[in-house]
Order: structure tokens, then sequence, then C-alpha cells
């Protein structure tokens, strides 16, 4: 398998064109088979398959030492991680499991790369095993560019940080914080020098997650780091250790992505006709904000982006239905899993509460999924 010196903490292109070619043959040497029980991988970059659908890699690229997994059915466990790496710099390795393409390598039967546009949910669930004795983070990573690329480094990665232990961060520098998904997140962005990085870092330790990975795709386009014609190409479950790391382990991952019809022009993320009510009850100091979006337009929506400036003085300080992102000033709010598809004719809501200084205002204007909304 391709080792990640693209990943999170990258190495900056040092391995260079020579790497490429010697990794180039290392996986032509490890090619991907059925995994058994407690299969053992202690490769560099070998790989093998779970459940006839899922990638596992062992992808050892930040050090010589030796580091070996056993494979199971659901997941896998690192049996042995030699070495440590300084915690200021690139993570020794990423040993993951995937569905899509990583490296010209592409999980049996994957509906990736697929478009943003055309996804309507890509549903995903993992299961974590921590040690203390290590630093590490627990990374599930979603990969995004513009061409449905099966190879090489994408444009952006989103990192979900289930859990760090040691003293280590993201790439970047904090940006603030964002409710996604139904939890709330630190948001980091930043550019590891290969590709753009947008991560959420969990305030304490995840262990087992059911999630939708659009409602994170969709955080990325609303931030200017991606665009909904672009495509997902993977999405990975592991870790990126730096000391040790024995015992971390993938107990269980699962993934699926639902596709819908490229030419609905209301598909997925796509521009639509609209119009929006701003129902609102303020008073000295606060205000509450009931938001109805309407589908005007003759398709359905599946997958939905609102973005609105909040006048000045105004600051959310919490909300219900919607993942939003931003506080105060420009804001966006993305659906939630059961509010994502809104028929033609259909409408979903969602709201907030705020804080207000001043006299009261209502945003002057809406656009949904970047097409502009008329006002009720």
């Amino acid at each position: 398998m391709r080792p990640s010196p693209h990943h999170a903490h990258s190495a900056r292109g040092l391995l260079g064109a020579l790497l490429t070619s010697l990794v180039s043959l290392a996986a032509l040497l490890t090619t991907a088979s059925p995994a058994q029980a407690d299969t053992t991988i202690c490769q560099p970059f070998g790989t093998t398959t779970i459940q006839g659908r899922y990638v596992v890699q062992n992808n050892r690229w930040g050090t010589s030492a030796t580091q070996c997994i056993a494979v199971t059915d659901s997941g896998f466990r690192i049996t042995q991680a030699d070495g440590s790496v300084p915690t200021n710099g690139a993570p020794k390795s990423y040993p993951s499991v995937y569905n899509g393409c990583h490296y010209t390598n592409c999980s049996p039967g994957t509906k990736l790369p697929a478009q943003l546009s055309t996804i309507s949910s890509a549903p995903t669930s993992v299961s974590y095993g921590y040690v203390n004795d290590a630093a590490y983070n627990a990374s599930y990573d979603i990969w995004l560019d513009p061409t449905p690329r099966t190879d090489g480094v994408n444009r952006t990665e989103i990192m979900i940080w289930f859990n760090k232990v040691g003293s280590i961060q993201p790439i970047g520098s904090p940006v603030g914080s964002a409710g996604v998904a139904g939890r709330d997140w630190q948001v980091w962005s930043g550019n590891n020098g290969s590709n753009d990085v947008l991560s959420f870092v969990a305030p304490s330790a995840i262990t087992n997650w059911s999630f939708d990975v659009m409602d994170f795709a969709r955080q990325a386009v609303s931030r200017g780091l991606a665009q909904n014609n672009w495509y997902l190409t993977s999405v990975q479950a592991g870790f990126e250790p730096w000391q040790n790391g024995a015992g971390l382990a993938v107990n269980s991952f699962s993934s699926t992505v639902n596709t819908g019809s490229s030419g609905d022009p209301g598909g997925p993320g796509g521009p639509t006709a609209c119009k929006v009510a701003y129902a609102t009850n303020d008073w000295q100091g606060g205000f509450t904000a009931d938001v109805t979006i309407t589908n005007t337009g003759s398709s359905p929506v599946r997958g939905w982006t609102l973005a609105f400036t909040l006048p000045s003085g105004q600051r959310i300080t919490n909300g219900w239905n919607a993942n939003l992102s931003g506080a105060s000033g420009a804001v966006t709010a993305s659906n939630v899993t059961h509010n994502g598809e809104v028929p033609a004719g259909g409408r979903a809501t969602f709201g907030f509460q705020g804080t207000s200084g001043g006299a009261f205002a209502k945003p002057s204007a809406f656009s949904l999924n970047g097409s502009a909304c008329t006002t009720a």
C-alpha cells in the first residue's frame, strides 16, 4: 500500500519521486487478498480485505521501525509499534480500514469516487479501542478532490479526531467551534504543504459512533474548502501514532454511500429555488429565531446548506434541527440526518437562540446551496 506523506501531519514531500517509485513496487508485492481472522501484516504498506468490501492497510511510512497489525473480520489491532517520532512533526503511520480508493488501491465494490452532488447520504459507524501509554490520535478521515482520482494526494482532507493522547495537535490553528452531526467540536484549519486539512476535535474521547459523512463534507463546502461538484474519494478509520501504539484497535467499521441521479438539479447539495421564513422573538439582550426553508423548485433537495449573515451585535448560543457553523457574522446551517431531504414544495425547519445588543434586526439575505432565496 502507498504511504501517506500527504496525511494530516505531512512529511511535506520529503520522500519525493524516489519513494513513490519504491512504494509502487511495494504495493505490487503486497497485493490485497481476503483476510482471515487475525491475519498479521508487518509489511510497511501491506494490505488485505475484510468482509469483501473494505481494505485494511498497515501504512507505516514515517519510520523504519517495525509495525504489525492483526486483522480480524471486523477491523484490526496494532500488535507491535516500535520506535517513536517527535510529536511536533509527522506521525509514523496511519494504520486504517477504508472504503474507497487510496493510492490506486480501491476497496471491492466501492461506489467511490462519487461526486458530492450525487450523494444523498453516507452513513458510517466505527468502534475504537484505546490505550494510554502512547501518543496518538484516533482519526476518521474523509478525502475530497475536484477530480474522481484514485491515486495520489487529494485536495482536501477532513479529519475527525475521536480521541487524542499526548502533546499532539491538528495541522493549522483553531478557527472556532461547531456543532456537526449532533456533537460539538473544536475546529482547526490549515495546510500541510500538500493539501488543505479541516479537523474536528472531540472535547472528550468517543469510543463508538454512527454518523453521516455528508454532514462533515458539507462543512468543508460551507467553509470554502470544497465544492458540491467535487468528489468523495475515500473514508478511513484508523490511528496516527507518534509514540508506541500497541493495543490500539478499530473494533468494527462500516461505510455505505447512497447515491442519486447526477442529472437531478435538486440532488444532494445542488442549487434549487427556495423561500425562507425567519420568525423571531426578541427581548433586551436576547432572541430566538425559527427558520423555515421551502423548496419552491420542481425537484427534491437531498442535503442542504443555508448561508446568511447575522446583523452586528448578535451571537448564536445554541440551536436545534441543524448543524450550525459560525456563531456571529457569516453563519451556515446544514441539515441533520432526519431533515436532509426536502421534496418539491416541502419544508425544512430549524432554529436557534442567541444574544443581541442594540436595535434588533433580521438577516437581509439567505442562500440555499449557493442559490439566493426569496424571503417570506
